[in-house]
């Protein structure tokens, strides 16, 4: 059987007509082999100019899968446990429970956002971390890792670790413990331990050809009915109630910006699926099989997950435990997540599918209705819907 392009065509069409998105590069990997790979709209509206394959996306928090496979690297080598206290490698990381002890924290709990943390943009305005000066890892702040962990640290936690389970910063204290456990700059160890063994070019925490860059949109909020293109520093609506994103396209351009294990790098969409593929596969010479076995079982038991139903934790992204609660027609035991700044991805192991889908527009590539409508075409295009 051969895969339809049809339906995904249709969607990411009629989704640039009605003005959702402005750009957008989808690949898909089926039974591995590529067999779909589109860029489509306009990469920079103002300057017209075209969405290119090989353009280059803030990727948020995609950041995070990468980041997490380095961490996995160091514990297949033995460097790193998933047991180990967060403080053996962060001994002034001391963030207290809401009882007033200080936190027993793992780099498990770290992995699986069971650590007790939260995210500033989750939080209302004037929320703990706002007064504490706490950056998501998205705006310019001009401060250190180590400046932001001791405001993290300054900070209550939101529950005693492995109680609950709320997406959170906790990516960024993982990048500052592989820090320490390699001796090197994130971004030395990410290159080291993930990205130059997969051959993963484009992919660093700045960007590697400044040509190929996406501008950056965010959902339209007045009549003129498109997305609008992101300030220098700009303010994105998330979930009401909440102060929301706090972006800084240009971030990456700063040399004050810490290097942000969350959501700090930039990259392609064709080598996200080399990651991705390659952790579908098994791991090849990253990792060893029972490694990525761990990395996508679900670790959270039924805790909570807000926001995905049906859904459980694995290390480093989501892992579906029921497609009729979730409403989804993937195979119960794909992995997923996505970027703020627009982007969804997806594995389904029983399928042997990969989906990227890297746009420019925040936050409907994310979590829009484009993301929903593009994974059921995805499945009529392998004959296994409508």
């Amino acid at each position: 059987m051969k895969f339809n392009p049809a339906f995904v065509e249709e969607v990411i069409n009629r989704t640039l007509a009605e003005k959702r998105i402005v750009g957008s590069v989808v690949q898909i990997a089926w039974k591995g082999e590529v067999v779909y790979n589109s860029a489509d709209g306009l990469a920079d509206r103002e300057q017209n100019r075209r969405m290119q394959e090989n353009a280059l996306f803030r990727y948020a928090s995609v950041t995070k899968p990468i980041v997490s496979t380095a961490a996995m690297v160091l514990i297949s080598q033995g460097k790193l446990k998933l047991d180990d206290p967060v403080m053996k490698w962060l001994p002034e990381f001391r963030p207290k429970q809401p009882n007033g002890e200080v936190a027993s924290m793992t780099v498990h709990h770290l992995m699986t956002h069971t650590a007790g943390l939260t995210y500033r943009f989750f939080q209302e305005n004037e929320g703990t971390y706002e007064l504490a000066g706490v950056s998501d890892g998205m705006d310019i702040a001009g401060i250190t890792l180590e400046e932001n962990l001791q405001r993290i640290a300054s900070a209550p936690l939101l529950y005693e670790p492995g109680k609950m389970w709320r997406y959170s910063i906790a990516t960024d204290v993982l990048g500052a413990v592989i820090e320490k456990v390699t001796g090197l700059t994130l971004r030395e160890a990410v290159q080291l331990l993930v990205t130059h063994p997969l051959g993963m070019k484009d992919t660093d925490f700045v960007a590697v050809d400044s040509e190929r860059i996406t501008a950056a949109y965010a959902d339209s909020s007045n009549s003129s009915g498109q997305p609008r293109r992101l300030r220098d520093e700009d303010h994105v609506p998330f979930i009401e109630g909440t102060g929301g994103f706090q972006l800084a396209p240009e971030r990456y351009l700063d040399p004050s910006s810490y290097l942000s294990g969350g959501a700090g790098m930039i990259g392609s969409a064709g080598d996200f699926l080399i990651l991705l593929e390659t952790l579908r596969q098994g791991g090849g010479s990253l990792l060893p099989k029972a490694m990525v076995a761990e990395m996508t079982t679900n670790q959270i038991s039924d805790l909570d997950m807000p926001y995905w139903p049906g859904r459980g934790f694995g290390l480093g992204f989501t892992l579906l435990k029921d497609p009729v609660e979730a409403g989804t027609p993937e195979s119960a035991g794909t992995w997923r997540m996505g970027g703020t700044y627009g982007h969804s991805w997806f594995v389904d192991p029983t399928e042997e599918l990969s989906v990227v889908a890297f746009t420019n527009t925040a936050l409907e590539g994310m979590s829009g209705r484009f993301t929903t409508e593009l994974c059921e075409a995805v499945y009529e295009g392998i004959g296994l819907k409508g």
